[in-house]
């Protein structure tokens, strides 16, 4: 599967992004989706995710709150909706896409990942 994220930008802290994931194949619907982010000068972290039928999510304790995850499998398509946002939350964020059962924060439960998109968030 390819992925394709997009959405990202500059804003202000307090403004909203929502950043999209277009996924190719047929098989989206058989894969758990996530987001990471990498902060300058930091290892790529897990912000959220979000099982194949969209009926369970996960979010980072630092975006409890303000992130929201979801899924349109008919779309072919994952969202992050990222509110009340915060200079801390610059970073190139990366969809990924993973068939384990494994820890949902571990990059090594996903098999595919994006080429990621910019957030920058200017206090």
């Amino acid at each position: 599967v390819q992925l394709q994220a997009s959405g990202g930008g500059l804003v202000q802290a307090g403004d909203s992004l929502r950043l999209s994931c277009a996924a190719s194949g047929r098989t989206f619907s058989t894969y758990r989706m996530g987001w990471f982010r990498r902060a300058p000068g930091k290892e790529r972290e897990a912000v959220a995710a979000i099982s194949r039928s969209g009926g369970s999510t996960y979010l980072a304790d630092s975006v409890k709150g303000r992130f929201t995850i979801s899924r349109d499998n008919a779309k072919n398509a994952v969202y992050l909706q990222m509110n009340s946002l915060k200079p801390e939350d610059t970073a190139v964020y990366y969809c990924a896409a993973g068939w384990s059962g494994s820890n949902w924060y571990r990059l090594q439960a996903y098999d595919y990942w994006g080429q990621g998109t910019l957030v920058t968030v200017s206090s």
